[in-house]
């Protein structure tokens, strides 16, 4: 009689339960049928947007009428280089937006924007903190486009399709002439392990019409024509001379302009060739390489640098000096070769270096970066890495293996004779490497940099 007690309540229980559960169900239903149709429809915002694509592709050729050069091309991935996440949150710092390419209802154009979600007051306000935009910086934008005109579109067309990556390199017309280091540059390309298909996605910005027409007669397919009133960029100018200054400030906004348009960027140039006088030259070897050191397009590319920089980092960087720890901000920084996701922080960064010169007059870019480097990070929450110079090397610091080599960079080197020398060898040194039977490669060494380094 027990059992049979027993079976009789769990047959109830279960019973009622059943009858509860029709009668949420059918709850459910009746309240889903009081709600406006729009309200069922209309889609949930995600929580994290994904940033891995590109606005459109252009196949013109020719030369634009803003002075931007073109030709068909297919933008191909950089391989290893991570796409660009950023929470929602942050989205509205951006200055520009970029619809996904997958939306092809319409002609997409550089100046499109992408979707995001409304920013509360809140976000607003982060984004004043964190250097996005408020109502006085939309006059500044205006003047900015005005500035850059042509830019947006000559970014777009070089950029990576995944996740819009530009690199980008400045020339003059003493860098880009014949025998000089835009060849140099541009070969090592073609003679790299893997990565010729990277000059689809270098941007050639050149200071002065005879660099561009150089540009252009290399059938280059994406140049830039970028030019100051009153400034002559076409030789080399004296190390911290008006001009000088004026010129390596330049490169931070055109910089600070393409992160705004919400682009990557690898620059591979920081600096003008210095024609030291004896004072200078006296400055020079007298204090620490990042004072001194002198840029222009004096890198070799061998193997793809895009393999050491982390997603983590807003900004990667080379170093004239690495004591073997990539996060430690004591590492000297080299501003010829780094790389930045455009968000928030890189952005603002970008606005209080240029902001900074102003408190380290006489000085170039590179060693305000390092005296207000730790700032950055501490006001902005900034993510520094430095690159091993066993990959990204100079002639500073560099690592012995051609085994591991993606870069050599003419640092720690005064004047554009020097430069070509030295480059040259490390040229002949790579092309003996790459002939060399698999077993003996180990063996395989740098000559060394001695009209440079003495």
């Amino acid at each position: 009689m027990a059992k049979v007690a027993t079976a009789e309540a769990t047959a109830r229980r279960q019973a009622v339960s059943f009858v509860l559960g029709c009668v949420v169900a059918l709850t459910v239903v009746v309240l889903l049928q009081q709600r406006r149709p729009e309200e069922l429809t209309r889609p949930r915002a995600p929580a994290v947007q994904f940033f891995g694509w590109r606005t459109s592709s252009s196949t013109s050729s020719g030369h634009d009428d803003d002075g931007t050069s073109s030709s068909p091309s297919t933008s191909t991935a950089a391989a290893g280089s991570p796409p660009a996440i950023r929470a929602a949150d942050h989205q509205a710092a951006n200055a520009t937006k970029h619809q996904p390419a997958a939306d092809t209802s319409a002609a997409t154009t550089a100046d499109d924007v992408v979707r995001c979600l409304p920013a509360s007051s809140a976000h607003r306000q982060q984004e004043v903190r964190l250097g996005g935009k408020d109502d006085a910086d939309d006059a500044a934008e205006a003047e900015e486009d005005d500035k850059f005109r042509g830019l947006a579109a000559a970014v777009a067309r070089a950029a990576t399709a995944d996740d819009r990556t530009v690199i980008i390199t400045c020339v003059n017309q003493a860098w880009a002439a014949p025998g000089s280091l835009l060849d140099l540059f541009l070969e090592s390309f073609r003679v790299g392990d893997g990565i010729a298909h990277l000059l689809g996605h270098v941007l050639i910005v050149a200071m002065d019409p005879t660099a561009m027409a150089r540009c252009r007669a290399l059938h280059h397919p994406h140049c830039y024509l970028f030019t100051m009133p009153g400034v002559d960029f076409t030789s080399a100018k004296f190390f911290l001379s008006k001009e000088y200054l004026e010129l390596v400030w330049s490169k931070l906004k055109l910089q600070r302009r393409v992160l705004q348009l919400g682009y990557n960027f690898l620059f591979t140039v920081s600096s003008s060739i210095l024609h030291p006088t004896s004072s200078s030259r006296s400055f020079m070897y007298n204090h620490s390489f990042m004072h001194a050191r002198m840029q222009d397009v004096d890198i070799l590319w061998f193997r793809n640098p895009f393999k050491h920089v982390t997603a983590y980092a807003d900004m990667s960087i080379s170093s004239d000096v690495f004591f073997g720890d990539p996060d430690r901000l004591d590492n000297f920084p080299n501003t010829g070769f780094f790389h930045v996701r455009p968000n928030n922080r890189t952005i603002a960064m970008t606005k209080l270096w240029h902001e900074a010169r102003e408190r380290y007059p006489g000085m170039n870019e590179q060693p305000v970066f390092n005296a207000i480097k730790k700032g950055l990070v501490a006001d902005l929450g900034l993510r520094v890495q430095y690159m091993d110079p066993a990959f990204v090397a100079g002639f500073c610091s560099y690592g012995k293996d051609l085994r591991k080599i993606c870069t050599m960079h003419a640092n720690c080197c005064v004047g554009l004779a020097n430069k070509l020398r030295d480059l040259r060898s490390v040229l002949a040194d790579w092309n003996n490497f790459t002939a060399m039977p698999h077993w003996a490669k180990h063996n395989a060494r740098w000559t060394v940099p001695g009209a440079c380094i003495h």
